[in-house]
């Protein structure tokens, strides 16, 4: 599809309506979600969102707001937040390859985050139930008896607060209601899909209600683990099953369990108190992976057997790969004639993991509503989460000993939020507040590293990571005319972060190769040096122990924000506002020495947006459209070479400018047809003059810089995405109704960041792709009970979520993750 069509699409799309009748909208409401599901509309539903820290209609809200409720991500067939992101414009969230456990990237507008580790700052601010989760890792949450989700695009410094650069991810659960209401949800499907939905309200008392609710759901993978040797036979390589069953495992399964308690206490109209406890259990296979491509590795260490070397020949298929499950026992041996480092001969020990991923996680969270008067509403939400997981990973996909890593990521954080609303007239509003926040994370890592020409790299890193934020933040809404309003914020954050390196051996002693002061002098040393570990002769100087070193980061930051919008008429707002936001600093969190450790500093984001929010029709057709400009400054991005090894850490390249629109459409022209659409473009463009040499390619100090940044670097996200859906609900009389519903979305290619092969760079691209999905239900007369048959990815396309490119860093492998083929499913839902 041409970038000339999508553009001329928008442009009909946003132009249509123009001449329509307009219609009084109703009051405001308590805070829901439109439900289209199966319900034969014929207007869009009025939508109620929080982001301005009230109950306001999402078309009275002068933000970029995509407002989703429970229905429609079932009507949609979307069981999990990177399902519903999919439709989102300029939204992008995509489960991880293998190498980082279940977690996801993240990404409004281009800005975001795809490391999960601790020591990084998301970018995107993800909330449950304005509770912070504060990880990548285990966010592909399950969207489990939701009563919405807003996703809000353009930084919300001054809102949502913390690490929201790119834009804030809300859930919201249902409330109690002590209706006895509920229902239960089963459904089968292809390999193996069972799963159960189950929610039960009921009331205590007049004043108490209580909601319960779980998720339990099974699949076997789509991606085959296959034995090589035995695949191979006379390959060379050792085969560890028997011939004519392969097949190892199945990679990318399911195996999630969730459950959630609620518990509302009304006593009086002044108060209401809000107590929500939850756990997850998810294990499964590791994500499945296949291996695009191979570049040579200069390091005997790393073949499967005597004389065979990684290549192409471990490329396995579309939907399988070879990997193993950890490494044989061997002596290191210097692939070049130069041994500085004494290394020869020094004992490889096995290390041996699973194929398997565990996160568990739990979390417990009060909300305090109180009236001190009818001006003056008090607001109290404290939060504490922890989660802990284990997951293994063989790099290469393959026999190969290249790479093999056994990890562990346990964390724990608390945070505190106070408002005050303050309601002065009906035309003066506002909401002061503050904040604090808390975690503790343990990353702790077995790693076996043998692709590396210096010295054999097999090392334990228990690094530990400490942050602390507090905030304080104001907001003002203004009504001075009639149709006329002004809002502006602020906040004011300082924040910590202490992250401790040890690089241990297996057995707990200090590593030589990696930590030759702390060997000589113990963990924690600073301090003068007068031996000749280093080959610089026997002088004294300065040095440092890299286990038991602690860098610290630390930042004050002024966040703002003012808008303005205007009703021209009772149907078509037109607003404009500038805001900012910024995501945190910090240290490389993967040093092999401490020249390594390398500073980073916070990036910052300023966002000047433009839009419109219109209904038409008599409310048939809703049409909310948006464009930005956002200037971005000190961006950090990774390198994968520093000063003596390889490496993974964050500089601040420079800066960038940012533009694009979105447009988001609802229509129900005929009652019972239901259209939604969205529309997104981004362009991304580095400002030259700004970028850091040290973080360009093709050189920083110590050699190739196969990461960094070149100024004609294209985005991080797809530049164009669309969705597009219909439904259309028949009336069966007695007999209920039928509703078929069809999707289909669209991504742009999307950069999947640098490489050098044969000393060129290169860039590595996910490639464009089109999905259509398909669902139809049947109702009952009574409408508690549907039956529903989906049929997800339809035309079987074949498509890759994210590529991981190693080669430049001398891992010799380019892999993708594959996303999921053709499915079907049927669900059986009863209500009651």
């Amino acid at each position: 599809m041409s970038r000339a069509f999508l553009a001329s699409a928008s442009i009909l799309a946003i132009t249509t309506p123009a001449s329509a009748q307009t219609s009084a909208p109703p009051p405001a409401a308590a805070p829901q979600a439109a439900e289209q599901g199966t319900e034969a509309q014929s207007s869009v539903a009025d939508i109620v969102v929080t982001a301005q820290f009230r109950a306001q209609r999402l078309q009275d809200t002068p933000i970029s707001i995509t407002a989703v409720g429970a229905a429609e991500l079932e009507a949609k067939s979307q069981t999990n937040l990177a399902q519903m992101a999919d439709a989102a414009p300029n939204v992008s969230l995509k489960p991880q390859g293998a190498s980082f456990g279940p977690s996801i990237t993240a990404s409004i507008r281009g800005i975001g985050q795809n490391d999960f580790n601790p020591a990084y700052e998301p970018g995107v601010g993800i909330y449950i139930d304005d509770v912070y989760y504060p990880q990548l890792t285990g966010a592909v949450f399950e969207l489990l008896d939701l009563d919405r989700v807003e996703i809000l695009r353009g930084p919300q410094g001054t809102l949502a607060g913390r690490n929201a650069e790119g834009g804030a991810i809300k859930l919201y659960s249902k409330r109690p209601s002590g209706d006895g209401g509920g229902f239960v949800e089963v459904n089968y499907g292809i390999r193996n899909r069972i799963g159960i939905r189950a929610a039960a309200d009921f009331g205590i008392t007049d004043t108490l209600a209580v909601r319960i609710s779980g998720v339990a759901k099974q699949q076997d993978g789509f991606v085959d683990r296959i034995d090589y040797g035995c695949a191979n036979p006379g390959s060379g390589i050792p085969s560890t099953r028997s011939a004519g069953d392969c097949t190892i495992s199945k990679l990318g399964g399911v195996g999630y369990q969730a459950i959630r308690a609620i518990l509302a206490w009304e006593p009086s109209d002044k108060l209401d108190v809000t107590l929500i406890g939850d756990y997850t259990r998810d294990e499964h296979t590791i994500a499945g992976e296949v291996l695009l491509d191979t570049a040579a590795i200069n390091s005997p260490n790393t073949n499967p057997a005597p004389g065979i070397p990684y290549d192409n020949r471990f490329i396995c298929g579309r939907y399988c790969n070879y990997i193993g499950t950890g490494q044989p026992a061997g002596v290191w041996t210097p692939p070049i004639p130069v041994d500085p480092f004494g290394a020869a001969g020094t004992p490889l020990a096995a290390t041996q993991g699973t194929d398997r991923s565990l996160y568990k996680g739990w979390g417990v969270s009060g909300q305090v509503n109180y009236a001190l008067s009818d001006a003056f509403k008090l607001t109290s939400i404290t939060g504490y989460r922890s989660f802990d997981t284990q997951f293994d990973s063989d790099d290469d996909l393959s026999p190969a000993n290249t790479n093999f890593g056994r990890n562990s990521l346990e964390n724990w954080s608390f945070s505190q939020e106070v408002r005050l609303n303050i309601d002065l007239s009906d035309s003066l509003n506002g909401t002061v507040g503050g904040y604090y926040f808390k975690q503790k994370s343990t990353y702790d890592s077995f790693q076996d590293i043998r692709y590396v020409a210096v010295y054999p790299l097999q090392f334990r890193q228990p690094d530990p990571t400490k942050a602390e934020a507090k905030a304080a933040f104001a907001h003002l809404s203004w009504k001075p005319i009639d149709r006329l309003t002004l809002s502006g914020g602020l906040r004011y954050t300082a924040e910590t972060k202490d992250q401790t390196y040890f690089r241990l051996n297996y057995d707990g002693s200090v590593n030589r190769f990696l930590d030759p002061v702390g060997v000589a002098y113990g963990i924690g040393y600073s301090g003068a040096d007068t031996l000749d570990y280093n080959g610089n002769g026997n002088t004294t100087e300065t040095v440092t122990a890299l286990s038991g070193l602690t860098a610290h980061y630390s930042a004050k930051r002024w966040d703002y924000r003012v808008a303005a919008d205007y009703r021209l008429t009772d149907s078509l707002m037109v607003y404009g506002s500038v805001s900012t936001g910024f995501k945190g600093g910090g240290s490389n969190p993967r040093p092999f020495n401490t020249q390594q450790v390398i500073a980073f500093r916070p990036e910052k984001l300023t966002a000047y947006e433009i839009g419109f929010k219109s209904d038409f029709f008599n409310r048939r057709v809703r049409l909310n459209a948006s464009a930005f400009i956002n200037d971005y400054v000190d961006i950090q991005i990774p390198v994968l070479t520093c000063p003596g090894a390889p490496c993974a850490a964050r500089l601040n390249a420079g800066d960038a400018r940012v533009k694009g629109f979105e447009a988001e459409l609802s229509a129900y022209p005929i009652d019972g047809l239901a259209i939604d659409a969205s529309i997104s473009y981004l362009d991304f463009k580095y400002i030259a003059s700004s970028l850091d040499p040290a973080a360009t390619s093709p050189t920083v100090p110590g050699g190739t810089n196969p990461g960094g940044v070149s100024p004609s670097d294209p985005p991080a996200s797809p530049p164009w995405k669309f969705s597009v859906g219909a439904q259309y609900k028949i009336d069966l009389d007695k007999a209920g109704s039928l509703t078929p519903r069809f999707d289909v979305t669209y991504e742009d290619k999307k950069y999947g960041g640098p490489s050098v092969v044969n000393g060129e760079r290169i860039l590595n691209f996910v490639p464009a792709y089109t999905l259509a999905n398909a669902r139809v239900t049947w109702q009952n007369a009574d409408e508690d009970l549907d039956v529903s048959f989906e049929v997800t990815n339809l035309f079987d396309k074949y498509y890759l979520l994210s590529v991981l490119d190693l080669r430049g860093a001398g891992g010799g492998v380019r892999k993708g993750r594959p996303g999921n083929p053709r499915e079907w499913a049927v669900t059986v839902k009863k209500k009651f």
